[in-house]
């Protein structure tokens, strides 16, 4: 992922739209190769991508529109059964082998959905933070999904809450974990 708050005084906006923009990027690539090994090794990279994403945003975006978007309530909960849905989905993609017919058809529905949550959130969230949230608290937040998406697991774990405590307390932990396993296993998980 593009590291877009070492130019300084970047708000969280553009950090996750970039994010977005590298998501569907790494699913270009999966596409755009027949090796087996790259699809696997960029399929992870993605799945971790995403992860590191999600858990940043539901720490720390998540709570500033539920705090400061009018019917901000609603829209998480829409947001989180979105993450839901997808983590889910990673979770198949994680077990098929590049090899199996279904691991594109998955790669294929996973860019749809992130496709659509991202639409989402930058033509209707993103806008309404700009508009009810200062720019330096946007900017802070920023720094801090950057700092979170360091610690975030990098795994799809389907029966883990989507809870701003849940992340801030045990997911450090759950990403520790992760990464342990990640470098044993030898599983690409950065761009």
């Amino acid at each position: 992922m593009s590291d877009t708050s070492s130019t300084g005084n970047v708000d969280v906006v553009d950090i996750l739209t970039s994010d977005h923009q590298d998501m569907i990027a790494l699913i270009g690539q999966i596409k755009g190769t027949s090796d087996e090994a790259q699809r696997r090794d960029l399929a992870d990279t993605l799945i971790a991508e995403v992860m590191r994403h999600a858990v940043a945003e539901e720490m720390y975006v998540y709570p500033a529109i539920e705090d400061h978007v009018p019917d901000g309530h609603d829209e998480v909960e829409h947001d989180k059964k979105e993450h839901q849905e997808i983590v889910e989905l990673m979770k198949r993609l994680e077990k098929v082998e590049p090899a199996e017919t279904g691991f594109m058809e998955l790669v294929n529905e996973l860019e749809a959905q992130l496709r659509h949550h991202a639409n989402d959130e930058e033509s209707e969230q993103f806008p309404k933070l700009r508009l009810h949230i200062p720019r330096e608290k946007l900017v802070d937040i920023g720094e801090k999904v950057e700092r979170a998406k360091k610690l975030a697991p990098t795994r799809p774990h389907p029966s883990a809450p989507h809870s701003e405590l849940f992340h801030k307390t045990v997911g450090p932990g759950v990403g520790m974990v992760d990464r342990i396993l990640d470098k044993l296993t030898r599983r690409h998980t950065d761009s």
